[in-house]
C-alpha cells in the first residue's frame, strides 16, 4: 500500500494551496484518513482528520481556514489551505487508518513553505 501526497510548494502569506493524497495497492478502504505536519525542530502535529461517515477534526491553529476532504472508494484525501501563515511551514503528511488494525500507513510528504 502506498500513499503519495502532492502540490505542495511555495507560498506566500495569505496564499492558498490545495494538497491531495492518492493510495495504490490497497483493497480496503482506510475507515479514516488525514493530514500531519512536521516543522523543522518541532515534533510531527495534527492538521486534520476526517472519518468515512464524515466527521472532520481539525487542530485549533487551522480551524476556519483549512478544509479536509475525501474520496472514500478512492481512498483519496484532499487539504485545502486558505490564508496560508508562515508559520504552517512545514512538511505535510497524509495518513490512513483501519480501525481495529495495528497499523498506519503514511506518506512520503510534501513540502509546504510560506513566505514572502
Amino acid at each position: 500500500v502506498q500513499l503519495v501526497e502532492s502540490g505542495g510548494g511555495l507560498v506566500q502569506p495569505g496564499g492558498s494551496l490545495r494538497l491531495s493524497c492518492t493510495t495504490s495497492g490497497s483493497r480496503f478502504n482506510f475507515n479514516s484518513m488525514g493530514w500531519y505536519r512536521q516543522a523543522p525542530g518541532k515534533e510531527r502535529e495534527l492538521v486534520a482528520t476526517m472519518i468515512s461517515i464524515g466527521n472532520k477534526n481539525y487542530a485549533d491553529s487551522v480551524k476556519g481556514r483549512f478544509t479536509i476532504s475525501r474520496e472514500n472508494a478512492r481512498n483519496t484525501v484532499y487539504l485545502q489551505m486558505n490564508n496560508l501563515k508562515t508559520e504552517d511551514t512545514a512538511v505535510y503528511y497524509c495518513n490512513g487508518v483501519v480501525f481495529g488494525w495495528n497499523k498506519t500507513y503514511w506518506g512520503q510528504g510534501t513540502q509546504v513553505t510560506v513566505s514572502s
